[in-house]
C-alpha cells in the first residue's frame, strides 16, 4: 500500500511512452482523504487549461468590461442581462456535462424543479441560434433527440464567443480578429471540440452567386489557428443538416465515433 507521505509512484518509462503515443498522460487532479487522485488527461490541449469564463448563446454582441483585469473578472453591461450567458464555474476534469450546465442554470435562475430547469435551458439555448441557419438548429435538436436526457454527456454550447473586440472590423482594419464566434463547442475531458455548420456565405459573395476564394482562405487560416491552440474542428455542410431527419441520420453515425475519439463514455 502506498502511503500519502511517500513520493507518488512512478510509471515505467515504457508505460509513459504508450500514453504519450495515445495523446494522454497521467496527472494528479485532486485528492481524496489525503491521497492524490490521478486522472488520464489529454496532452493535445497546451497546458491542459480549463476555461475560466464561457460566454455563449448571446442574441447580440455583448458589451464587456473588466471588473478586475488582474483577476480576469468580466462583466456584461448594458441591455438585458439575459441576452448573453456566462458560465463562470470551474470546469470539472471530466469536462462540462449537461448535469453541470443544468445545475448552474437551476441555481442562477432559482428554479425549484429539475425538469423545469432542463426544459427552460433547452429553450433558451435553442432561441440563441440564428434564424437563417436551419442547419444549426437541426444539429442542436438532433443532438438532444439522439442522446435523450443524458446528464453525463458533454453539453453542447451554441454561439460561443472565441474573440471579442470592442471595435468593429471596419475600425480595426487588417488587425481585426476574424471568426468571433464558434457555432458549437463541447468540452470533454479537458479538450475543446468545435462543430461548425458551413453555409454558402462561408465561401461565396453576392448572396451565394459568386465563389470567394478569399473567404475560403480566411476560413482555412482560422481553422489552422484553432488547431494550433489545441482545438479540434469538425465541419458540416449546411445542406447535410437542412432537414431534421437528415441531421439525425448523420449524427447517429458521427456522435459514437466522436465520443470514442474523445473518451466519452456512453
Amino acid at each position: 500500500m502506498w502511503e500519502a507521505t511517500e513520493p507518488p509512484p512512478r510509471l515505467p518509462a515504457s508505460s509513459k511512452g504508450h500514453l504519450r503515443a495515445a495523446g494522454v498522460e497521467l496527472k494528479v487532479t485532486g485528492n481524496d482523504g489525503g491521497y492524490p487522485v490521478f486522472t488520464v488527461v489529454s496532452t493535445r490541449l497546451p497546458g491542459n487549461r480549463r476555461p475560466k469564463d464561457i460566454i455563449f448563446a448571446s442574441f447580440t454582441k455583448p458589451d464587456i468590461r473588466f471588473q478586475s483585469s488582474v483577476d480576469n473578472d468580466i462583466e456584461i453591461v448594458g441591455g438585458n442581462p439575459d441576452d448573453t450567458l456566462v458560465y463562470d464555474r470551474e470546469i470539472p476534469i471530466e469536462g462540462l456535462r449537461w448535469r453541470d450546465l443544468h445545475a448552474w442554470w437551476q441555481d442562477t435562475r432559482e428554479i425549484s424543479s429539475d425538469t423545469e430547469a432542463r426544459g427552460d435551458l433547452y429553450q433558451r439555448l435553442l432561441k440563441s441560434l440564428p434564424d437563417n441557419s436551419d442547419g444549426q438548429k437541426n444539429l442542436f435538436i438532433a443532438y438532444h433527440r439522439i442522446l435523450g436526457p443524458s446528464p453525463g454527456d458533454p453539453a453542447l454550447l451554441p454561439e460561443v464567443w472565441l474573440h471579442w473586440d470592442h471595435r468593429t472590423v471596419q475600425e480595426r482594419g487588417p488587425e481585426a480578429l476574424l471568426r468571433s464566434r464558434m457555432d458549437f463547442l463541447l468540452l470533454p475531458h479537458g479538450q475543446r471540440v468545435v462543430l461548425e455548420v458551413d453555409g454558402s456565405q462561408h465561401y461565396t459573395r453576392d448572396r451565394g452567386r459568386t465563389p470567394d476564394t478569399g473567404k475560403y482562405a480566411d476560413m482555412v487560416a482560422a481553422d489552422g489557428d484553432l488547431k494550433l491552440r489545441g482545438y479540434e474542428v469538425f465541419r458540416f455542410g449546411h445542406d447535410e443538416l437542412k432537414r431534421l431527419d437528415a441531421a439525425q441520420t448523420l449524427l447517429r453515425y458521427f456522435l459514437p465515433d466522436m465520443f470514442r475519439r474523445f473518451k466519452v463514455s456512453n
